[in-house]
């Protein structure tokens, strides 16, 4: 996560545009599009780049390069020279059979189809191990710092402390420890119930505590206010687990034995800190009530990326 993998496209996208292919970006979110339409079209300024979700203005626009959320690509037909699929899986795409045929039929027969993800699937990693699948791992980040690696940080029973009104007295010493530094935080919590009923206790300790989730009409806005660093500290689902680049942030996972935190989620949550040059470092917490295997491989496949950037040379520090 945050390896560069989107920058790493750039110059093979900019060989294909001139070759007057067209290319498309596909991704499951439309929270990614929304981040990736303005970087390439900084990167591309001679090129209207089209970016597609629903409800967007350029579903008629044709342009040589598109960023789609995967179910635009119902609306195409061998359109695309070059398909890259992006978070390749994350929900839906991973468990949406006809998504996966949207991409097929949106793509040329005679398409190159690149894949992107920082955390495969056992079967993908397995092809991958077994030379059926051609692949190039990143283990590092472009700024050569290793993967913030994550703290496990036991709260005791917090379901039963939110029942009561109290924010468990880890979390409210770390959430309280952001404000008074003045950094800003992500505060993942299991579920959309949950947040709810915890935002309240949460603004207890600072007014500009916001929450977010999938069906939040004001997602977007949200969304941007963290990115303009008027809120600081959002609490949010899964749904930001991915795709989000905030410069400078921590981030705490509440509850993270819950069965929505899987490995892949808790790799990509844990993502989401030090992924810019200027701050390259920061904190990732995990609070849990006892331990998951998830969290074991969560954690080990971090250490496990900084040994093979470590290994290859491609981190300093």
């Amino acid at each position: 996560c945050g390896a560069g993998k989107t920058e790493i496209l750039f110059e093979g996208v900019n060989e294909a545009l001139k070759q007057n292919m067209r290319v498309c970006i596909a991704t499951p979110r439309t929270d990614v599009v929304l981040e990736l339409a303005p970087r390439l079209q900084k990167v591309f300024p001679t090129i209207q780049v089209a970016a597609l979700y629903g409800g967007s203005e350029d579903r008629h626009l044709f342009s040589p390069l598109t960023i789609a959320t995967t179910h635009q690509l119902f609306r195409f037909y061998e359109a695309f020279d070059v398909i890259i699929v992006d978070e390749v899986d994350a929900f839906p795409y991973t468990y949406d059979h006809t998504l996966q045929w949207a991409v097929k039929k949106s793509a040329k027969s005679s398409a190159a189809k690149i894949y992107l993800t920082a955390t495969p699937n056992e079967k993908w990693q397995l092809e991958c191990k077994t030379g059926k699948r051609p692949f190039i791992t990143i283990p590092a980040r472009f700024h050569r710092y290793s993967l913030p690696v994550p703290t496990f940080t036991w709260c005791g029973n917090w379901k039963k402390s939110f029942e009561k009104g109290i924010i468990p007295a880890p979390i409210e010493k770390w959430t309280k420890e952001r404000i008074q530094r003045g950094k800003q935080a992500l505060i993942f919590l299991p579920n959309i119930k949950l947040m709810e009923k915890t935002a309240p206790y949460f603004r207890k300790l600072h007014p500009n505590i916001e929450s977010v989730h999938a069906e939040d009409p004001n997602r977007k806005a949200k969304v941007e206010r963290m990115r303009k660093k008027e809120t600081q500290i959002l609490l949010t689902t899964t749904i930001l687990e991915r795709g989000v680049t905030f410069p400078n942030i921590d981030v705490a996972v509440v509850g993270a034995e819950d069965g929505i935190f899987t490995e892949a989620a808790l790799v990509q949550i844990s993502g989401r800190v030090g992924r810019s040059l200027q701050h390259p470092t920061g904190n990732i917490t995990f609070f849990h009530h006892g331990r998951t295997r998830a969290m074991n491989k969560a954690y080990n496949h971090i250490i496990q990326m900084n040994k093979e950037a470590k290994e290859r040379g491609l981190i300093d520090v």
